[in-house]
């Protein structure tokens, strides 16, 4: 079993939640909930890891780190 981390960041901008992963490459996913980027990127990794580094069907654990900084006392 191999396990990837994923990095979670929220975008006040844009009101929107992204991905990335030093361990997967190419992730790059958004979406306005955290729930829809958790499942666009358990669609998303499985295909990057057969594209990239050659892992097939291989079972896989994703763990995923989020910040959600926000300014709590705006000028």
């Amino acid at each position: 079993m191999s396990r990837y981390q994923i990095m979670a960041h929220w975008d006040a901008e844009a009101s929107v939640w992204w991905a990335e992963s030093r361990d997967v490459p190419g992730l790059v996913a958004e979406a306005d909930t955290m729930e829809a980027l958790i499942g666009a990127v358990r669609e998303l990794v499985p295909e990057l890891l057969r594209l990239n580094l050659d892992r097939h069907d291989a079972p896989i654990v994703l763990n995923f780190l989020a910040d959600r900084a926000e300014d709590l006392y705006p000028a």
